[in-house]
């Protein structure tokens, strides 16, 4: 493709995500398997392109007064990539698979077009939601822009490696053994950092489940939830199943994991990916809709008897914006309160099964404290019987109250709220 071909591409990829809300690593996806003539350089220069003005988006608006993907696309050529204007408009007439040539608005508004500087609002200079920043302030304080920062950039690939098959040094070893360059983790003692791009499905390393892909910060919610051997443990919204997969390789085989989702078709493939990890101890179960006033059907047998409750509740993902940067531009008000409901309910349902004794684990990929400090906050005044117990590993911040809020910034992975609560015996 040309590289007017590429950026026409990106305006269209962009126009498609911008006007329907899909997420964009779908419809980037499918436009690739629609475009089969478009090679791995292409795609990448076209998801630059893409990503960058996702990332960017409130920035690139006021810089050039506009919401429209062409605009926004050429805008970030200009101001990000620093292009020549004239190099810019020559890609605009280039040919007819290239964007069609500037018109005298467009030319003038990149002309006139300037990052915001240091006077303007937050909420522009680092890309969120403007009703979203009494949480952040909430959240970070003083830390607000070097956390917001932070995450902007381009998230890194995690390994974790499955010590049911192998051990880091072994998986690193292999690993160079096929050209590709990698890292321990800082905190997790299963976690990899690859340096250089890899294809993980043409590894043996990643086939045979010795590997999986999982953040630093995944590793370090299920490695905080205490699981153990013979322990009986419940995940709750298993989702994919990537932490029900690391929860059973800390219990080694040993005793039962229950892995839960109201949607049958995310653990479709759970079953054929523990099997291909060597895990023995995971069944899957789907539930139906759950009513607070009656017994739990779906769970009846384990109400009252888990050693641990993992529940990874759903949530505006404000912590993988570095992963997902379109996500952050779908979330509005009414979805997060929609959110902060579902993890009331789903915190309410999992404290049903705890054992006295046994530890619920409320997990979110959340930076928001709305739905993290304060969700722990009503779960308690709600449930006398359960008690914080503040986790805590070395090298990791402190938590400032009930949990432990992990970010690119201050840990070097994915933005995790992690709290723990005890049941306390008798009770």
């Amino acid at each position: 493709m040309t590289p007017g071909a590429r950026l026409q591409s990106a305006i269209e990829i962009l126009g498609e995500i911008l006007a329907t809300g899909r997420p964009a690593d779908r419809v980037f996806d499918n436009w690739a398997r629609s475009n089969r003539f478009a090679g791995s350089k292409d795609r990448a220069a076209i998801g630059e392109i893409v990503f960058a003005v996702l990332r960017r988006r409130a920035e690139l608006r006021a810089a050039c007064g506009s919401d429209e993907p062409r605009l926004l696309a050429l805008a970030a050529l200009l101001l990000l990539d620093g292009k020549p204007l004239a190099e810019i408009e020559a890609l605009t007439d280039s040919g007819r698979h290239a964007p069609t040539p500037l018109v005298e608005e467009e030319r003038v508004a990149l002309e006139a077009a300037a990052l915001p500087g240091a006077d303007a609002p937050p909420h522009i200079r680092l890309n969120y939601p403007e009703f979203l920043q009494s949480e952040f302030e909430r959240a970070f304080g003083p830390r607000l822009e070097t956390e917001m920062t932070a995450m902007l950039e381009r998230a890194p690939t995690d390994l974790r490696v499955n010590s049911l098959k192998s051990s880091r040094d072994k998986a690193l070893a292999a690993l160079a053994e096929a050209g590709i360059t990698a890292e321990p983790c800082a905190h997790s003692p299963w976690g990899l950092r690859l340096l250089t791009r890899a294809n993980l499905p043409g590894l043996a390393l990643y086939r045979e489940g010795a590997v999986e892909i999982q953040d630093e910060g995944s590793q370090l919610a299920c490695l905080l939830s205490g699981a153990k051997p013979g322990d009986q443990v419940v995940d709750l919204c298993a989702g994919g199943g990537g932490k029900s997969l690391a929860l059973a390789a800390m219990m080694g085989n040993r005793g039962q994991i229950y892995a839960c989702d109201i949607d049958g078709r995310r653990l479709a493939g759970l079953v054929p990916r523990a099997e291909r990890a060597g895990i023995r101890n995971l069944q899957t179960r789907v539930l139906g809709s759950y009513t607070p006033a009656g017994p739990d059907a779906d769970l009846a047998e384990l109400e009252g008897r888990a050693d641990l409750v993992f529940v990874d509740a759903p949530c505006s993902g404000s912590g993988a914006w570095r992963r997902s940067p379109d996500a952050r531009w779908r979330l509005t008000p009414d979805m997060l309160a929609g959110y902060r409901a579902a993890q009331d309910e789903v915190l309410a349902r999992g404290a049903r099964l705890v054992r006295p004794g046994g530890a619920l684990a409320y997990v979110t990929c959340s930076l928001l404290p709305s739905e993290n400090e304060d969700r722990i906050a009503a779960f308690l005044s709600a449930h006398p019987g359960f008690a914080e117990e503040r986790p805590a590993f070395p090298g990791l911040p402190e938590g400032a109250g009930p949990g432990l809020r992990l970010s690119p910034a201050s840990s070097g992975t994915d933005g995790f709220f992690i709290a723990l609560l005890r049941r306390e015996a008798g009770r």
